[in-house]
Protein backbone atom coordinates (compact mmCIF):
# COMPACT_ATOMS: atom_id res chain seq x y z
CA UNK A 1 0.00 0.00 0.00
CA UNK A 2 1.28 3.38 -0.39
CA UNK A 3 1.10 5.94 2.61
CA UNK A 4 -1.34 8.12 2.48
CA UNK A 5 -0.46 11.94 0.67
CA UNK A 6 2.29 10.09 -1.18
CA UNK A 7 0.42 10.31 -4.84
CA UNK A 8 0.70 8.29 -7.64
CA UNK A 9 2.29 9.63 -11.05
CA UNK A 10 -0.96 10.02 -13.44
CA UNK A 11 -0.94 8.04 -16.72
CA UNK A 12 -1.81 10.39 -19.51
CA UNK A 13 -5.37 9.06 -20.67
CA UNK A 14 -6.01 6.42 -17.97
CA UNK A 15 -7.52 8.83 -15.78
CA UNK A 16 -9.77 10.72 -18.07
CA UNK A 17 -13.35 11.13 -18.17
CA UNK A 18 -15.74 12.15 -21.35
CA UNK A 19 -18.08 14.04 -19.58
CA UNK A 20 -17.42 17.82 -20.62
CA UNK A 21 -20.16 18.88 -17.38
CA UNK A 22 -18.11 16.56 -14.68
CA UNK A 23 -14.73 16.49 -15.31
CA UNK A 24 -13.77 15.50 -12.03
CA UNK A 25 -16.00 12.51 -12.26
CA UNK A 26 -15.55 9.42 -14.59
CA UNK A 27 -12.09 7.55 -15.75
CA UNK A 28 -10.63 6.46 -18.86
CA UNK A 29 -8.55 3.29 -19.78
CA UNK A 30 -11.11 0.70 -19.25
CA UNK A 31 -14.95 0.20 -18.95
CA UNK A 32 -16.75 -1.81 -15.83
CA UNK A 33 -18.66 -4.73 -16.51
CA UNK A 34 -19.74 -6.17 -13.27
CA UNK A 35 -20.03 -4.49 -9.42
CA UNK A 36 -20.28 -7.33 -6.57
CA UNK A 37 -20.99 -5.39 -3.66
CA UNK A 38 -21.17 -6.50 -0.13
CA UNK A 39 -22.10 -4.25 2.60
CA UNK A 40 -22.80 -4.15 6.05
CA UNK A 41 -24.58 -1.15 7.63
CA UNK A 42 -25.19 0.09 11.32
CA UNK A 43 -28.03 2.32 11.16
CA UNK A 44 -27.64 3.98 14.73
CA UNK A 45 -23.90 4.40 14.09
CA UNK A 46 -23.96 5.53 10.43
CA UNK A 47 -21.24 2.73 9.74
CA UNK A 48 -20.59 1.01 6.43
CA UNK A 49 -17.91 -1.64 5.98
CA UNK A 50 -18.04 -2.80 2.20
CA UNK A 51 -16.20 -4.83 0.21
CA UNK A 52 -16.08 -4.00 -3.92
CA UNK A 53 -15.14 -6.30 -6.66
CA UNK A 54 -15.15 -4.56 -10.00
CA UNK A 55 -14.95 -6.68 -12.84
CA UNK A 56 -13.34 -4.71 -15.79
CA UNK A 57 -12.35 -4.50 -19.35
CA UNK A 58 -9.12 -2.70 -20.62
CA UNK A 59 -10.08 -0.11 -23.64
CA UNK A 60 -6.24 0.72 -23.48
CA UNK A 61 -2.91 -0.75 -21.92
CA UNK A 62 -2.84 0.20 -18.13
CA UNK A 63 -0.11 0.48 -15.64
CA UNK A 64 -2.31 2.67 -13.28
CA UNK A 65 -6.15 3.71 -13.29
CA UNK A 66 -8.50 4.92 -10.92
CA UNK A 67 -11.70 4.88 -9.25
CA UNK A 68 -14.01 7.34 -7.71
CA UNK A 69 -15.01 7.06 -3.89
CA UNK A 70 -15.42 9.67 -1.81
CA UNK A 71 -14.88 9.82 2.09
CA UNK A 72 -14.97 5.94 3.01
CA UNK A 73 -11.37 4.70 4.16
CA UNK A 74 -9.57 2.00 2.00
CA UNK A 75 -8.36 -0.59 4.03
CA UNK A 76 -7.09 -3.34 0.94
CA UNK A 77 -6.52 -2.80 -2.88
CA UNK A 78 -5.87 -6.62 -4.81
CA UNK A 79 -5.55 -6.65 -9.16
CA UNK A 80 -6.74 -9.96 -10.13
CA UNK A 81 -5.74 -11.36 -6.57
CA UNK A 82 -2.48 -9.55 -6.15
CA UNK A 83 -1.82 -6.31 -3.77
CA UNK A 84 -2.11 -3.17 -5.01
CA UNK A 85 -0.51 0.10 -4.26
CA UNK A 86 -3.01 2.75 -3.69
CA UNK A 87 -3.74 6.50 -3.21
CA UNK A 88 -6.91 7.78 -1.91
CA UNK A 89 -7.05 11.29 -2.03
CA UNK A 90 -10.19 13.87 -3.16
CA UNK A 91 -12.81 11.69 -4.06
CA UNK A 92 -10.21 8.91 -6.48
CA UNK A 93 -8.71 6.14 -6.03
CA UNK A 94 -5.89 6.05 -7.54
CA UNK A 95 -4.33 2.40 -8.24
CA UNK A 96 -1.32 0.82 -9.48
CA UNK A 97 -1.33 -3.13 -9.84
CA UNK A 98 1.63 -5.15 -9.41
CA UNK A 99 1.82 -5.96 -13.17
CA UNK A 100 0.50 -3.88 -16.25
CA UNK A 101 -3.02 -4.78 -17.41
CA UNK A 102 -2.91 -5.56 -21.47
CA UNK A 103 -5.58 -3.79 -24.19
CA UNK A 104 -8.42 -5.86 -23.99
CA UNK A 105 -7.65 -7.97 -20.79
CA UNK A 106 -10.51 -8.36 -18.16
CA UNK A 107 -9.57 -7.89 -14.94
CA UNK A 108 -11.01 -7.83 -11.18
CA UNK A 109 -9.79 -5.20 -8.47
CA UNK A 110 -11.24 -6.17 -4.83
CA UNK A 111 -11.43 -3.03 -2.64
CA UNK A 112 -12.07 -3.50 0.94
CA UNK A 113 -13.24 0.20 2.77
CA UNK A 114 -15.44 1.30 5.59
CA UNK A 115 -16.42 4.40 7.09
CA UNK A 116 -18.97 6.73 7.51
CA UNK A 117 -21.06 7.37 4.39
CA UNK A 118 -22.49 11.22 3.86
CA UNK A 119 -23.35 12.91 0.46
CA UNK A 120 -21.11 14.49 -1.53
CA UNK A 121 -21.32 18.12 -1.72
CA UNK A 122 -20.91 20.18 -4.54
CA UNK A 123 -23.39 22.96 -6.56
CA UNK A 124 -26.71 20.56 -6.50
CA UNK A 125 -26.62 20.58 -2.47
CA UNK A 126 -25.70 17.45 -0.63
CA UNK A 127 -26.05 14.10 -3.46
CA UNK A 128 -25.38 10.06 -2.53
CA UNK A 129 -25.77 8.63 0.72
CA UNK A 130 -27.95 10.47 3.15
CA UNK A 131 -29.05 9.11 6.67
CA UNK A 132 -33.13 10.13 7.43
CA UNK A 133 -34.74 9.87 11.00
CA UNK A 134 -34.63 6.55 10.98
CA UNK A 135 -33.23 4.86 7.95
CA UNK A 136 -31.18 5.52 5.08
CA UNK A 137 -32.33 7.54 1.71
CA UNK A 138 -29.67 7.25 -1.31
CA UNK A 139 -30.28 9.81 -4.80
CA UNK A 140 -26.94 9.90 -6.35
CA UNK A 141 -28.10 11.66 -9.48
CA UNK A 142 -25.75 13.19 -10.83
CA UNK A 143 -22.65 12.54 -8.99
CA UNK A 144 -23.35 10.67 -5.71
CA UNK A 145 -22.57 7.14 -6.28
CA UNK A 146 -19.29 7.29 -5.01
CA UNK A 147 -20.34 8.20 -1.27
CA UNK A 148 -21.50 4.57 -0.42
CA UNK A 149 -19.32 2.00 -3.23
CA UNK A 150 -15.90 2.41 -5.37
CA UNK A 151 -17.13 3.05 -9.18
CA UNK A 152 -16.22 4.27 -12.86
CA UNK A 153 -18.44 7.68 -12.19
CA UNK A 154 -19.66 7.68 -15.86
CA UNK A 155 -23.44 7.77 -16.80
CA UNK A 156 -22.15 5.98 -19.87
CA UNK A 157 -20.75 3.06 -18.62
CA UNK A 158 -23.06 0.26 -17.66
CA UNK A 159 -22.78 -2.31 -15.67
CA UNK A 160 -24.71 -5.20 -14.21
CA UNK A 161 -24.67 -5.36 -10.10
CA UNK A 162 -25.16 -7.85 -7.36
CA UNK A 163 -25.20 -6.07 -4.10
CA UNK A 164 -25.32 -7.77 -0.72
CA UNK A 165 -26.30 -5.47 2.26
CA UNK A 166 -26.68 -6.82 6.07
CA UNK A 167 -28.63 -4.82 8.30
CA UNK A 168 -30.37 -5.09 11.75
CA UNK A 169 -33.71 -7.31 11.16
CA UNK A 170 -35.92 -4.17 12.40
CA UNK A 171 -35.57 -2.76 8.65
CA UNK A 172 -36.26 -3.22 5.30
CA UNK A 173 -33.75 -3.02 2.27
CA UNK A 174 -34.80 -1.88 -1.00
CA UNK A 175 -31.79 -2.16 -3.60
CA UNK A 176 -32.75 -1.47 -7.44
CA UNK A 177 -32.33 -4.91 -8.41
CA UNK A 178 -34.34 -8.10 -7.92
CA UNK A 179 -34.43 -9.62 -4.82
CA UNK A 180 -32.57 -12.92 -4.70
CA UNK A 181 -32.51 -13.83 -1.29
CA UNK A 182 -32.99 -12.66 2.14
CA UNK A 183 -31.18 -14.66 5.02
CA UNK A 184 -32.55 -13.59 8.55
CA UNK A 185 -29.21 -13.94 11.02
CA UNK A 186 -28.71 -13.20 15.14
CA UNK A 187 -30.21 -9.54 14.73
CA UNK A 188 -29.50 -8.87 11.11
CA UNK A 189 -30.72 -10.00 8.10
CA UNK A 190 -28.43 -10.11 4.81
CA UNK A 191 -30.37 -8.75 1.75
CA UNK A 192 -29.07 -9.90 -1.63
CA UNK A 193 -30.55 -7.75 -5.15
CA UNK A 194 -29.03 -8.55 -8.80
CA UNK A 195 -29.60 -5.87 -11.43
CA UNK A 196 -28.76 -7.74 -14.71
CA UNK A 197 -29.99 -4.99 -16.81
CA UNK A 198 -26.71 -2.60 -17.83
CA UNK A 199 -27.18 0.34 -15.08
CA UNK A 200 -25.38 3.77 -14.46
CA UNK A 201 -23.87 4.17 -10.97
CA UNK A 202 -26.08 7.01 -10.53
CA UNK A 203 -28.69 5.02 -11.19
CA UNK A 204 -28.19 2.26 -8.33
CA UNK A 205 -29.68 3.29 -5.14
CA UNK A 206 -30.52 1.79 -1.51
CA UNK A 207 -33.34 2.48 0.61
CA UNK A 208 -33.76 1.49 3.89
CA UNK A 209 -35.98 1.97 6.23
CA UNK A 210 -38.96 0.66 8.69
CA UNK A 211 -41.31 0.12 5.37
CA UNK A 212 -43.64 -2.76 4.96
CA UNK A 213 -44.18 -3.55 1.31
CA UNK A 214 -48.35 -3.43 -0.40
CA UNK A 215 -48.97 -4.28 -3.99
CA UNK A 216 -48.97 -0.69 -6.00
CA UNK A 217 -51.00 -1.83 -8.56
CA UNK A 218 -51.94 -5.15 -10.55
CA UNK A 219 -50.71 -5.82 -13.77
CA UNK A 220 -48.24 -7.93 -16.01
CA UNK A 221 -45.53 -5.36 -14.71
CA UNK A 222 -45.31 -5.90 -10.91
CA UNK A 223 -45.88 -2.50 -8.99
CA UNK A 224 -45.18 -2.24 -5.07
CA UNK A 225 -44.36 0.00 -2.66
CA UNK A 226 -42.38 0.72 0.26
CA UNK A 227 -44.53 2.48 3.01
CA UNK A 228 -44.58 3.12 6.57
CA UNK A 229 -47.64 1.74 8.04
CA UNK A 230 -48.97 5.38 9.05
CA UNK A 231 -48.76 6.36 5.41
CA UNK A 232 -50.79 3.14 3.84
CA UNK A 233 -54.11 4.79 3.32
CA UNK A 234 -53.40 8.24 1.71
CA UNK A 235 -50.78 6.17 -0.53
CA UNK A 236 -54.00 3.94 -1.62
CA UNK A 237 -55.65 7.10 -2.91
CA UNK A 238 -53.00 8.90 -3.88
CA UNK A 239 -51.44 6.47 -6.29
CA UNK A 240 -54.44 4.46 -6.91
CA UNK A 241 -54.26 5.03 -10.60
CA UNK A 242 -50.76 4.20 -10.92
CA UNK A 243 -51.89 0.88 -13.43
CA UNK A 244 -53.29 3.03 -15.33
CA UNK A 245 -50.73 5.25 -15.70
CA UNK A 246 -48.41 2.06 -16.20
CA UNK A 247 -50.55 0.84 -18.89
CA UNK A 248 -50.49 4.20 -20.87
CA UNK A 249 -47.14 4.58 -20.93
CA UNK A 250 -46.23 1.00 -21.89
CA UNK A 251 -48.91 1.67 -24.86
CA UNK A 252 -47.35 5.20 -26.02
CA UNK A 253 -43.49 4.24 -24.97
CA UNK A 254 -43.35 0.51 -25.56
CA UNK A 255 -42.98 -2.37 -23.14
CA UNK A 256 -42.02 -1.45 -19.12
CA UNK A 257 -38.01 -2.10 -19.46
CA UNK A 258 -37.38 -4.04 -16.25
CA UNK A 259 -39.38 -6.84 -14.24
CA UNK A 260 -40.66 -4.41 -12.01
CA UNK A 261 -41.29 -0.91 -10.49
CA UNK A 262 -41.33 -0.02 -7.00
CA UNK A 263 -42.40 2.98 -5.12
CA UNK A 264 -40.16 4.32 -1.85
CA UNK A 265 -41.90 7.09 0.44
CA UNK A 266 -39.71 7.79 2.92
CA UNK A 267 -41.27 8.90 6.53
CA UNK A 268 -39.28 12.28 5.94
CA UNK A 269 -39.97 15.48 3.69
CA UNK A 270 -38.08 15.32 0.11
CA UNK A 271 -37.55 18.78 -1.96
CA UNK A 272 -38.32 16.38 -5.05
CA UNK A 273 -38.99 12.87 -6.02
CA UNK A 274 -36.22 11.11 -7.61
CA UNK A 275 -35.82 8.09 -9.71
CA UNK A 276 -33.50 4.85 -9.85
CA UNK A 277 -33.00 1.80 -11.96
CA UNK A 278 -36.44 0.12 -11.55
CA UNK A 279 -37.52 2.46 -8.38
CA UNK A 280 -38.72 6.03 -8.02
CA UNK A 281 -38.51 7.63 -4.16
CA UNK A 282 -40.69 10.38 -2.90
CA UNK A 283 -41.23 11.89 0.45
CA UNK A 284 -43.80 11.86 3.16
CA UNK A 285 -45.01 15.28 1.63
CA UNK A 286 -45.87 13.82 -1.69
CA UNK A 287 -48.79 12.39 -0.41
CA UNK A 288 -51.81 14.49 0.91
CA UNK A 289 -55.13 12.66 -0.16
CA UNK A 290 -55.93 14.71 -3.08
CA UNK A 291 -53.44 13.58 -5.61
CA UNK A 292 -51.72 17.07 -5.72
CA UNK A 293 -48.58 15.52 -7.14
CA UNK A 294 -49.96 12.31 -9.29
CA UNK A 295 -47.89 14.18 -11.86
CA UNK A 296 -44.68 13.40 -10.35
CA UNK A 297 -45.44 9.73 -10.26
CA UNK A 298 -46.18 9.91 -13.69
CA UNK A 299 -42.66 11.69 -14.22
CA UNK A 300 -40.82 9.09 -12.28
CA UNK A 301 -42.21 6.17 -14.00
CA UNK A 302 -41.63 7.47 -17.56
CA UNK A 303 -38.21 8.50 -16.54
CA UNK A 304 -37.68 4.32 -16.37
CA UNK A 305 -38.15 4.77 -20.09
CA UNK A 306 -36.28 7.97 -20.73
CA UNK A 307 -32.89 8.15 -18.48
CA UNK A 308 -33.06 4.61 -17.12
CA UNK A 309 -33.47 2.22 -19.95
CA UNK A 310 -32.06 5.11 -22.59
CA UNK A 311 -29.58 6.74 -20.73
CA UNK A 312 -27.68 9.76 -21.59
CA UNK A 313 -23.88 9.50 -22.84
CA UNK A 314 -22.78 12.58 -21.23
CA UNK A 315 -24.75 15.29 -19.34
CA UNK A 316 -25.08 17.36 -22.01
CA UNK A 317 -28.10 15.61 -23.14
CA UNK A 318 -29.93 15.82 -19.92
CA UNK A 319 -32.98 16.84 -22.05
CA UNK A 320 -33.55 13.74 -23.41
CA UNK A 321 -34.23 12.44 -19.75
CA UNK A 322 -35.90 15.29 -18.26
CA UNK A 323 -38.01 16.90 -21.56
CA UNK A 324 -39.26 13.27 -22.12
CA UNK A 325 -40.01 12.54 -18.75
CA UNK A 326 -41.97 16.11 -18.48
CA UNK A 327 -43.76 15.60 -21.36
CA UNK A 328 -44.88 12.56 -20.43
CA UNK A 329 -46.81 14.12 -17.37
CA UNK A 330 -48.59 16.08 -19.84
CA UNK A 331 -49.66 13.19 -21.99
CA UNK A 332 -50.95 11.49 -18.55
CA UNK A 333 -52.89 14.48 -17.78
CA UNK A 334 -54.76 14.51 -21.12
CA UNK A 335 -55.35 10.83 -20.82
CA UNK A 336 -56.99 11.20 -17.67
CA UNK A 337 -58.99 13.72 -18.46
CA UNK A 338 -57.27 16.66 -17.05
CA UNK A 339 -56.20 19.74 -19.45
CA UNK A 340 -54.59 18.53 -22.95
CA UNK A 341 -51.15 18.83 -24.32
CA UNK A 342 -51.83 21.81 -26.20
CA UNK A 343 -53.06 23.59 -22.80
CA UNK A 344 -49.89 22.36 -21.10
CA UNK A 345 -47.65 23.64 -23.63
CA UNK A 346 -49.21 26.93 -24.12
CA UNK A 347 -48.89 27.47 -20.03
CA UNK A 348 -45.21 26.35 -20.24
CA UNK A 349 -44.51 28.45 -23.22
CA UNK A 350 -46.19 31.61 -21.53
CA UNK A 351 -44.21 31.02 -19.01
CA UNK A 352 -40.91 30.52 -20.70
CA UNK A 353 -42.08 33.64 -22.58
CA UNK A 354 -41.62 35.99 -19.17
CA UNK A 355 -37.61 34.54 -18.81
CA UNK A 356 -34.49 35.42 -20.61
CA UNK A 357 -33.91 33.39 -23.84
CA UNK A 358 -30.28 32.31 -22.43
CA UNK A 359 -30.41 28.63 -22.08
CA UNK A 360 -29.57 26.25 -25.18
CA UNK A 361 -31.62 23.23 -24.44
CA UNK A 362 -29.01 20.75 -26.15
CA UNK A 363 -25.95 22.55 -24.67
CA UNK A 364 -27.20 23.84 -21.30
CA UNK A 365 -24.11 23.60 -19.15
CA UNK A 366 -23.23 22.08 -16.22
CA UNK A 367 -24.94 25.54 -13.89
CA UNK A 368 -27.87 25.11 -16.10
CA UNK A 369 -28.74 21.30 -16.75
CA UNK A 370 -31.24 21.17 -14.34
CA UNK A 371 -33.17 24.25 -14.66
CA UNK A 372 -36.43 24.01 -15.21
CA UNK A 373 -36.53 25.76 -18.96
CA UNK A 374 -34.79 22.61 -19.63
CA UNK A 375 -37.32 20.52 -18.68
CA UNK A 376 -40.22 22.69 -20.13
CA UNK A 377 -38.54 23.68 -23.17
CA UNK A 378 -37.35 20.07 -23.57
CA UNK A 379 -40.98 18.97 -23.51
CA UNK A 380 -42.23 21.71 -25.75
CA UNK A 381 -39.50 20.72 -28.67
CA UNK A 382 -41.28 17.27 -28.51
CA UNK A 383 -44.53 19.36 -28.90
CA UNK A 384 -42.99 21.12 -31.71
CA UNK A 385 -42.55 17.59 -33.12
CA UNK A 386 -45.25 15.75 -32.74
CA UNK A 387 -46.95 18.62 -34.29
CA UNK A 388 -44.97 18.17 -37.32
CA UNK A 389 -45.11 14.48 -37.93
CA UNK A 390 -48.54 13.89 -36.79
CA UNK A 391 -50.02 11.52 -33.95
CA UNK A 392 -49.19 8.26 -35.72
CA UNK A 393 -45.85 8.56 -37.07
CA UNK A 394 -44.48 10.63 -33.78
CA UNK A 395 -46.11 7.54 -31.55
CA UNK A 396 -44.35 5.34 -33.50
CA UNK A 397 -40.59 6.89 -33.67
CA UNK A 398 -41.04 7.29 -30.15
CA UNK A 399 -41.49 3.51 -29.48
CA UNK A 400 -39.10 2.64 -31.84
CA UNK A 401 -36.21 4.78 -30.43
CA UNK A 402 -37.00 3.32 -27.13
CA UNK A 403 -36.74 -0.07 -28.46
CA UNK A 404 -33.99 0.23 -30.95
CA UNK A 405 -31.79 1.63 -27.88
CA UNK A 406 -33.27 -0.32 -24.80
CA UNK A 407 -30.50 -0.50 -22.08
CA UNK A 408 -28.40 2.18 -24.20
CA UNK A 409 -26.73 5.46 -23.98
CA UNK A 410 -27.92 8.00 -26.31
CA UNK A 411 -27.14 11.59 -27.41
CA UNK A 412 -29.46 14.56 -28.89
CA UNK A 413 -27.56 14.07 -32.25
CA UNK A 414 -28.81 10.23 -32.41
CA UNK A 415 -32.61 11.41 -31.61
CA UNK A 416 -32.21 14.33 -33.85
CA UNK A 417 -30.99 11.00 -36.60
CA UNK A 418 -33.97 8.79 -35.96
CA UNK A 419 -36.69 11.37 -36.07
CA UNK A 420 -35.36 12.54 -39.11
CA UNK A 421 -36.02 8.84 -40.50
CA UNK A 422 -39.72 9.22 -39.86
CA UNK A 423 -40.47 12.12 -42.52
CA UNK A 424 -39.12 12.70 -45.98
CA UNK A 425 -38.63 16.52 -45.05
CA UNK A 426 -36.25 17.99 -43.35
CA UNK A 427 -36.64 18.60 -39.23
CA UNK A 428 -32.85 20.64 -39.17
CA UNK A 429 -34.99 24.09 -38.49
CA UNK A 430 -37.62 22.42 -35.79
CA UNK A 431 -34.58 20.96 -33.99
CA UNK A 432 -32.47 24.01 -34.52
CA UNK A 433 -35.35 26.37 -33.34
CA UNK A 434 -35.97 24.57 -30.28
CA UNK A 435 -32.59 22.81 -29.24
CA UNK A 436 -29.60 25.16 -30.79
CA UNK A 437 -30.74 28.33 -29.81
CA UNK A 438 -31.98 30.61 -27.36
CA UNK A 439 -34.48 32.40 -28.63
CA UNK A 440 -37.98 30.92 -27.90
CA UNK A 441 -39.98 29.75 -31.12
CA UNK A 442 -43.85 30.26 -31.85
CA UNK A 443 -45.78 27.86 -29.78
CA UNK A 444 -46.55 24.78 -31.83
CA UNK A 445 -50.21 23.36 -31.93
CA UNK A 446 -51.36 20.05 -32.22
CA UNK A 447 -54.90 19.81 -34.22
Amino acid sequence: MTPPGIPLAATPGAERSTDPYLPEHGNGGYRVLHYDLDLDYRVVSNRLTGRAVVTARAVQPLSRFSLDLARLGVRDVRVDGRPAKFDHRVGKLRIKPERPIGYGATFKIEIRYAGKPGPVSGRWGEIGWDELSDGVLVASQPNGSPSWFPCNDRPDDKASFLVTLTVASAYTVLVTGDLVSRRRGAGTTTWVYEREEPTSPYLMSVQIGRYEMVELASGPVPQRAAITPRLRGVLRHDFGRHGEIMAAMQRLFGPYPFREYVVVVADDDLDDPVEAQGMAVFGRNHLDGRRTHERLAAHELAHQWFGNSLTVADWRHIWLNEGFATYAEWLWSGASGGPSTNAHAAQWHAWLSTYPADVVVADPGVDRMFDPLVYKRGALTLHALRAKLGEQVFFSMLRSWVAEHRHRTVTTAQFRDHAARYTTGSLDELFSAWLDRPALPPLPRIL
